[in-house]
């Protein structure tokens, strides 16, 4: 028996196929992307810019992406505060360099590198470097920010980025804010610091919003984003732009009723009535054909992964790792919340797309790669922070 339990002790536990991964957020993260595909494959039905070969390609470029993120070791990027900075910055200017710029839909906001049919959008990847460099930027506090001029510092890291973005894509910007802010929240920041800086952020955002509202004062605020902003209080205000966009989206939603229309009738987006129904609108799209209980499905995978994602923050010892996580949960839960609440009235029309959901190339890409740092995270999560 002595022999037997000696032998017995050599046997070590073999490492599964599973290990290095974190099923609790990856599972919700792939029936997402298979929601997602099957949604555009409905819209490339009727809509003829659903191009939905160029979406497969989209998500087969992100999941390898992501795979390559998973491999690699996230927290080489712990220290390199001041490259992120000057990638972030320079990835939100990109649509402004003579001939890298290309408009759509009246707005500056891809680009076209030379020799490389293809186009993107560099602030979705601008998105997840702000994420890196406010977690680099963050986490050297350990938690607790003591010094105001260290959380003044903090702001201004993010304020940069954010002013070189707000300028063309106010959607966009927004997201950053967000993600921005929570990092900082979350890496200690006092709490009256906090409401105060909130209260100056709601205070420059009324003075914008009147001066771009007042004849004769700046207008900081474009036409089109101001109309956007108005058409949330009064959709009257523009009934063949925004306001149609808006009233249209509630149509489509009451009408798919409780369980849907079925796969494929989408009459609304079908017969042109519902615009960027494959975009900014996606969720009308999915909610004609799937109705409420689909919509409460699709909510709750997106519940799932982000407090999946959270929770894994809540267990990570190291600071960079928690803040990248908790930078990753904020840029899903605004996009969703938004989204979601732009189609039935109770946010502001914005243009952010539905993550995994929307079509677009560029933000597939950068939605499969926060799901892979998520996965670095994990699998690095027992080496020495």
């Amino acid at each position: 028996m002595g022999r037997a339990s000696g032998s017995h002790a050599k046997v070590s536990k073999k490492s599964g196929p599973l290990d290095g991964l974190f099923l609790s957020q990856l599972i919700p993260a792939l029936l997402l992307v298979l929601v997602g595909t099957i949604t555009i494959w409905t819209a490339s039905l009727t809509i003829a810019d659903a191009n939905f070969p160029r979406h497969l390609v989209g998500v087969a470029l992100g999941l390898v992406v992501a795979m390559l993120i998973w491999r690699y070791d996230y927290r080489n990027l712990a220290g390199m505060t001041t490259v992120l900075f000057v990638l972030t910055c320079f990835l939100m200017v990109m649509p402004k360099i003579p001939g890298l710029g290309v408009s759509s839909h009246g707005m500056t906001g891809w680009v076209r590198l030379p020799l490389v049919p293809v186009r993107f959008q560099p602030v979705e990847l601008g998105k997840v470097a702000a994420i890196f460099l406010m977690a680099s930027a963050s986490a050297q506090y350990n938690g607790k920010i003591e010094r105001f001029s260290d959380y003044c510092r903090l702001c201004g890291t993010l304020l940069v980025p954010l002013a070189l973005i707000v300028i063309t894509d106010l959607g966009s910007g927004l997201v950053v804010l967000f993600l921005g802010a929570t990092i900082i929240i979350c890496s200690g920041a006092p709490r009256k610091w906090v409401l105060a800086t909130i209260a100056l952020i709601v205070g420059v955002s009324a003075l914008v919003v009147i001066t771009s509202m007042t004849d004769g004062l700046p207008h900081v605020l474009k036409d089109y984003q101001l109309k956007r902003l108005l058409v949330f209080a009064d959709p009257s205000i523009d009934p063949s732009g925004d306001g149609y966009n808006l009233q249209q989206a509630k149509i489509a939603i009451g009408s798919g009723g409780f369980f849907g229309k079925g796969l494929g009738n989408a009459t609304q987006a079908g017969n042109g009535f519902l615009p960027e129904a494959h975009t900014d609108f996606v969720f009308a799209l999915y909610a004609e054909q799937f109705g409420f209980v689909g919509c409460v499905v699709l909510l709750g995978l997106f519940a799932w992964m982000i407090f999946a994602t959270i929770l894994l923050a809540m267990r990570i010892d190291a600071p960079f790792g928690k803040l990248v996580l908790v930078g990753c949960a904020a840029l899903w839960t605004f996009q969703v919340l938004e989204n979601v609440g732009m189609c039935i009235g109770i946010m502001p029309i914005t243009g952010i797309p539905l993550p995994f959901i929307s079509f677009g190339s560029s933000s597939m890409l950068t939605q499969l790669i926060c799901v892979g740092i998520v996965q670095s995270v994990w699998r690095h999560r027992q080496k020495a922070a």
